[in-house]
């Protein structure tokens, strides 16, 4: 039988659309597909919890496709390796410490396990604001990334959320707007805004990194290098154990707050 062109169409708008309606109203929207995020996801949905992720880009990952300065291997330490394991990476110990992982198997995995436990993933689609409602961040406010890129004048739509987590990383985006368009709205953080990212220091960086993994306003909570960047720590580099301990930390305190 010929392949037939509107047929082809035809599959990928009825299932698109069928998994979009199927995501307008969750337990947890993660913004940021990204290391933590992924980890959050997977994790979220491994526990039974509804779960989405949004992704700006094409590509999803965050910085681990790259390793370290486009040497496409990883450094994990030990507290994050029963991680790997249970998704199924691949790892090899380097000293007493670390253990190293190929990059892109490590994505790759990452991404298939956490779709695979039940999680949908939305790449190309920018988040321009969220919804607030008496004093609790609620949703998130979507828009198709190249409709951003392009400056058109069209509207946006959007998700309804119990919990929101940013995990976009050093620019804090879903933080950043909140602020701008809630003020006097507060986070809990030394200066009640964004304190800033600091320079390198892995060591602290990946400790405090899962350290301040929390909720940060009613709804809105931060991991990974959005923690960092919103309560002000040190950026630690091609280590990734402490994105991977931070997105778990977040799934775990979200479901906790979920089951009770």
């Amino acid at each position: 039988m010929p392949l037939d062109e509107i047929t082809i169409t035809r599959a990928i708008v009825e299932r698109y659309t069928a998994k979009f309606l199927d995501s307008l109203d969750l337990d947890v929207a993660i913004v940021g597909g990204g290391v933590s995020g992924l980890v959050a996801g997977w994790r979220l949905a491994k526990q039974g919890r509804k779960v989405a992720i949004f992704e700006r880009k094409l590509s999803i990952g965050g910085g681990m496709w790259g390793g370290g300065m486009m040497f496409n291997e990883i450094v994990v330490q030990n507290d994050a390796k029963p991680i790997l394991d249970e998704l199924g990476i691949s790892s090899r110990p380097y000293g007493d410490e670390y253990h190293t992982a190929d990059a892109i198997e490590a994505t790759t995995t990452l991404a298939s396990q956490a779709i695979k436990a039940g999680a949908k993933i939305f790449n190309l689609i920018t988040v321009e604001d969220v919804m607030v409602r008496e004093n609790q961040v609620t949703g998130l406010v979507i828009i198709w990334t190249a409709v951003e890129m392009a400056g058109l004048h069209v509207d946006p739509m959007t998700i309804r959320a119990k919990h929101v987590i940013d995990c976009t990383g050093h620019d804090v985006e879903v933080i950043k707007v909140f602020l701008r368009k809630n003020q006097p709205a507060s986070l809990k953080t030394s200066t009640g805004g964004i304190v800033g990212e600091r320079s390198m220091w892995a060591d602290v960086g990946e400790r405090q990194t899962v350290e301040f993994t929390s909720e940060v306003y009613p709804g809105l909570w931060v991991a990974g290098m959005t923690a960092t960047a919103t309560l002000g720590t040190f950026r630690m580099g091609p280590v990734f154990g402490g994105m991977m301990l931070s997105g778990d930390k977040v799934a775990r305190l979200i479901n906790d707050r979920l089951a009770g």
